[in-house]
């Protein structure tokens, strides 16, 4: 059975972006300084960029492909990546407004579904075959999956910065079991996988 995972870079007191957050400034002010890693020393993290990749199928909220706000679609609008998304997989953005299919290149199709998180899951899971789904965020998607106990691997990517205020990966997430599979880390970033049981 395919594993559900979920990556997420926070800040060291907790946030996924920062404050202020906008379609000039979807990672809020300051939030960009989170992603460092995946940038300036990609090569030190190869295995865990590998590894957000390797999924058959995503997850990720509305606010992740388009940025805040929760109008009707902009149809001109086909997400932050450019032409070709770095999934090359199916991805399902949870959504409460219609839209059609977004067949992007290399293999990345998005999906809207305004359905129960179960209901997407097990569509993700028919996607993914025998390959994990990834619940790609954002934080509101990821606490989601969290909360209720969907999700089997947690990997947090903790970049060594204070924001003070944003939005916070584990607010109201609840009773929490986590268990440190594994930790390492680079000047940029403490990469630490949990199982969440």
């Amino acid at each position: 059975m395919t594993r559900v995972t979920c990556d997420l870079t926070v800040s060291l007191d907790g946030f996924v972006a920062g404050p202020n957050q906008s379609l000039e400034q979807p990672l809020g002010t300051g939030g960009e300084k989170l992603h460092r890693w995946q940038f300036q020393e990609r090569d030190k993290n190869a295995a865990e960029v590998a590894g957000i990749l390797e999924a058959g199928a995503y997850i990720m909220g509305r606010n992740m492909f388009a940025g805040p706000g929760d109008g009707p679609w902009d149809k001109e609008w086909r997400g932050w990546w450019g032409e070709e998304p770095p999934y090359h997989a199916p991805v399902f953005v949870l959504t409460t407004h219609a839209h059609e299919p977004l067949v992007m290149e290399g293999g990345t199709t998005f999906h809207f579904v305004n359905e129960p998180i179960e209901s997407v899951l097990a569509r993700a899971r028919e996607a993914a075959g025998d390959k994990n789904v990834a619940i790609a965020g954002g934080a509101s998607t990821a606490r989601q999956f969290l909360s209720t106990g969907l999700i089997d691997e947690l990997r947090l990517h903790i970049a060594p910065i204070v924001l003070g205020s944003g939005e916070r990966l584990l607010d109201g997430v609840g009773n929490l079991k986590l268990e440190p599979l594994e930790a390492r880390g680079t000047s940029l970033v403490s990469h630490i996988r949990y199982k969440v049981g």
